[in-house]
């Protein structure tokens, strides 16, 4: 953690939504004027799109069917744990971007499935981490400690799944059953190193469908905000304000001492009410600190 240079990460695997996440933090962002330099955790990935075949296929012929980008092996995390610390240290670091698709590719002029060259950071306020792995811990690397606000992107496993289902159809042209391969051979990472690291979060937003989703792999359309309700559960909640949030946002009410339930559709107020103060109490710091 530091005072001068500020981390906020935020955790979630492929499917989780952190992308519309990272898009409420922008709000913030350019409402309150805060220049942020941006980590994609894709960006820390250890191979490319071809290398990465080769080496799922070399450790299916070691007799391992599950190694997937959610393994600390498949990524860099010596190198994600050194920027951080050196941001922290000094405000500067570097990154680099891997490309999706073929608008990227034309976007940036690097093939699809490869990586940019580095690149260091812009002079900036904080930096946001939004990936896989922004609070792994494993014997070599403790992301988690370098972060001062660490959030937690974790849908129920159905919905995950159905919304990991929807965007890869449609986006990258996979059919369900390569998707549901790709599900089953993530399993034993996502229990390994994507579930532990939402007990280090400082606050987890949880989206819960309330209509049936007992079969994700024939679910027709993704259940809506108005279909779902979400879950925020609070590390320490004895700082939130509780009765504040729920005069806010009609509808929730507390579930546990460290937990509030909201409809779906409040995703974007919850996450303004809670998230700008939390923001703004770094920044403060920030000042100070300089």
């Amino acid at each position: 953690m530091s005072a001068k240079h500020p981390i906020i990460s935020i955790t979630g695997s492929s499917g989780a939504g952190t992308t519309s996440v990272k898009r409420i933090f922008e709000q913030i962002f350019r409402r309150e004027n805060i220049d942020a330099a941006f980590i994609e955790g894709d960006a820390f990935h250890k191979y490319d799109r071809n290398a990465m075949k080769a080496k799922v296929a070399e450790e299916e012929s070691k007799g391992n069917p599950n190694f997937t980008h959610f393994n600390a092996d498949a990524n860099e995390l010596y190198e994600l744990d050194a920027t951080f610390e050196e941001y922290g240290r000094k405000g500067t670091g570097k990154t680099r971007t891997y490309i999706h698709d073929d608008e990227e590719a034309e976007l940036y002029g690097t093939p699809a499935g490869t990586f940019t060259e580095w690149r260091e950071f812009p002079p900036s306020t904080l930096l946001f981490y939004e990936g896989l792995h922004g609070c792994a811990v494993t014997e070599g690397v403790n992301l988690a400690r370098h972060a001062d606000l660490k959030i937690g992107v974790v849908p129920v496993i159905n919905l995950e799944w159905i919304q990991k289902i929807h965007r890869d159809r449609s986006t990258r042209g996979y059919s369900t059953e390569a998707v549901m391969d790709v599900i089953l051979r993530r399993m034993p990472d996502y229990v390994r190193y994507i579930t532990p690291q939402f007990t280090l979060t400082d606050i987890n937003f949880q989206r819960v469908p309330i209509v049936d989703t007992s079969n994700p792999f024939i679910a027709r359309w993704i259940p809506t905000p108005d279909e779902s309700m979400l879950v925020i559960r609070f590390a320490r909640p004895r700082g939130i304000d509780f009765p504040y949030l729920l005069s806010m946002i009609n509808n929730s009410f507390m579930s546990r001492a460290n937990s509030i339930v909201v409809p779906g559709n409040k995703l974007d107020l919850a996450m303004q009410l809670i998230l700008t103060p939390l923001i703004m109490q770094l920044i403060e710091r920030k000042n100070r600190a300089s």
